[in-house]
């Protein structure tokens, strides 16, 4: 493990010529950059900042950079919660959870879409990364077998067994992911007719787990990725060409048979943080992370196995002159 960075940040308490009120105060560990906030101006205890980390690794980063930064600028305590996409709407919407910076447009459903519609809940704009969903295979299964760079290869019976495990007979297995996640292998698998069966590794965690043991094995695998990850580059992946995507494409979830489009990842908050930190609202506005940022700190995390917040904090550090940019 790389040395644990911390940052120490110095909270200066301005007091009035005149008058009684109370300056805000905040303290940090400068051991492990725990920080805990006293008071407002007012007296009355800040608010705690409630933001969302999904389960893939770039989300946890972008939370992480966030709630440093909060505490350590504003003196809010920022709370992370482990939520699935699917599921956090409701808490944004009641104002339970306060934003998520990173959101796959092309997963919103008609039901998640109902509360942007209504105002609950807020896009607050880009976050300044792109990201790219599609079918992956290692270099060396295309250098094998040419065919099997677009999705037509996948059509022969023959070529799809490569892909075979115990678990789909005579079938290819497609590996999906977590299953919270907004995936659409499956009507792609049915409504191209390819002789494929879809399984679920579980987890981020376990699709690279044995992404690496088939790699290692140099062995045939055909999996559910994305743009930016460090294991992009680390397994030499290439992406499958599927059917141009549409919007048409994607209007029935149940027909949907071409590719993935291009994500231009996006931020959402509780319509109510507004009024609860006006401050904090308008730094996630101005928050930004771009395929640069996330690209220098997930092959830390994802291939390292270092900590999401000691990534974050090194980031911070290295960034002042990019994250002083996003304060009011």
């Amino acid at each position: 493990m790389k040395k644990r960075f911390g940052l120490l940040f110095l909270a200066l308490a301005l007091l009035a010529a005149c008058g009684d009120g109370t300056a805000s105060t905040t303290t940090v560990d400068g051991d492990t950059g725990d920080t805990t906030a006293t008071t407002a101006p007012s007296g009355e205890p800040q608010p705690t900042i409630t933001i969302v980390a999904n389960a893939w690794t770039a989300s946890a980063l972008n939370a992480e950079v966030a709630k440093q930064l909060i505490e350590t600028e504003f003196g809010y305590p920022v709370e992370i919660v482990a939520i699935d996409e699917n599921t956090m709407f409701t808490g944004l919407s009641d104002g339970s959870l306060d934003a998520v910076l990173e959101l796959w447009p092309s997963g919103i459903s008609a039901d998640e879409q109902a509360f942007l519609d209504d105002g609950s809940v807020v896009n607050i704009g880009e976050l300044g990364a792109v990201g790219q969903i599609g079918w992956f295979v290692p270099q060396y299964v295309i250098d094998e077998h040419p065919e099997l760079a677009t999705w037509e290869g996948f059509l022969d019976p023959e070529l799809a067994a490569l892909f075979a495990t115990a678990e789909t007979g005579d079938l290819g297995r497609f590996l999906a992911t977590d299953p919270s996640y907004s995936q659409y292998d499956e009507p792609i698998v049915a409504n191209l007719e390819l002789p494929l069966k879809v399984i679920y590794s579980g987890s981020e965690a376990a699709t690279v787990a044995e992404l690496d043991a088939r790699v290692a094995a140099n062995e045939p695998i055909v999996m559910y990725w994305w743009t930016p990850t460090a294991a992009y580059a680390k397994y030499n992946l290439v992406q499958v060409e599927l059917p141009e995507y549409s919007d048409e494409c994607y209007a029935d979830p149940a027909a949907v048979d071409c590719a993935y489009p291009p994500d231009v990842l996006i931020k959402l908050a509780s319509a109510q943080l507004e009024e609860k930190a006006p401050d904090v609202w308008a730094f996630l506005g101005a928050f930004q992370q771009t395929n640069e940022d996330q690209l220098s700190m997930l092959p830390a995390v994802e291939i390292d196995g270092e900590d999401a917040a000691d990534i974050a904090a090194q980031w911070i550090a290295d960034n002042e002159a990019v994250w002083s940019t996003w304060l009011p």
